[in-house]
């Protein structure tokens, strides 16, 4: 790892992810450690809080190089392409979450290349479905202003605030990874 962080920067400018246990004393607020800390489908959790008709936006869909953080998670090459899916998750017309999902190109091979043309449909949707498909643990990060994934995460913010809890894991269908970011956006405690 000394050698990626020296080839590629220390990645100061991602979030610091944790595991729940290790949150160091960082107070969650109430209000949102039920989101972070839920293990079931976030998306089928939105729906059943979302009085207004629950949507996906896609931002962006394509290949390109994964952030030091995530393809460190991954144990993929950071030089390495992976497919990138950036989404808006809505509650009628207001953005609850953010969803950044990071592919390697070996787990969109086989059965599993139809995750790369999803478009509108939520990828927690075919995750939470197969019951064939591993999760690892949930980590946590207090994301803040300056922030890669703060930049992406609130751009269709007016009024962002100065820092957004997100939460990450590794899903694995047959052995083959991919990561999934998600990121609270404040109207989704309002």
């Amino acid at each position: 790892m000394k050698n990626l962080t020296q080839r590629f920067g220390n990645h100061v400018f991602e979030p610091v992810w944790r595991s729940r246990e290790m949150l160091l004393g960082r107070a969650v607020e109430k209000e949102i450690a039920p989101w972070l800390f839920e293990h079931g489908s976030l998306t089928r959790r939105i729906i059943l809080n979302c009085k207004n008709k629950f949507r996906v936006e896609v931002i962006s869909q394509q290949w390109k190089r994964p952030m030091l953080n995530e393809a460190l998670r991954l144990d993929v090459h950071p030089e390495h392409h992976a497919f990138i899916r950036e989404v808006l998750l809505y509650c009628g017309d207001t953005p609850w979450v953010f969803a950044r999902s990071v592919i390697p190109h070996k787990t969109l091979t086989g059965p599993r290349r139809s995750l790369g043309k999803l478009g509108n449909r939520p990828l927690g949707e075919i995750l939470f479905s197969d019951p064939s498909i591993q999760r690892d643990a949930l980590e946590v990060a207090e994301i803040a202003k300056g922030q890669r994934m703060y930049r992406c995460a609130t751009q269709c913010l007016a009024n962002p605030p100065a820092k957004v809890w997100g939460r990450r894991s590794v899903f694995y269908l047959h052995k083959k990874p991919l990561l999934v970011n998600e990121v609270f956006l404040p109207s989704i405690i309002e």
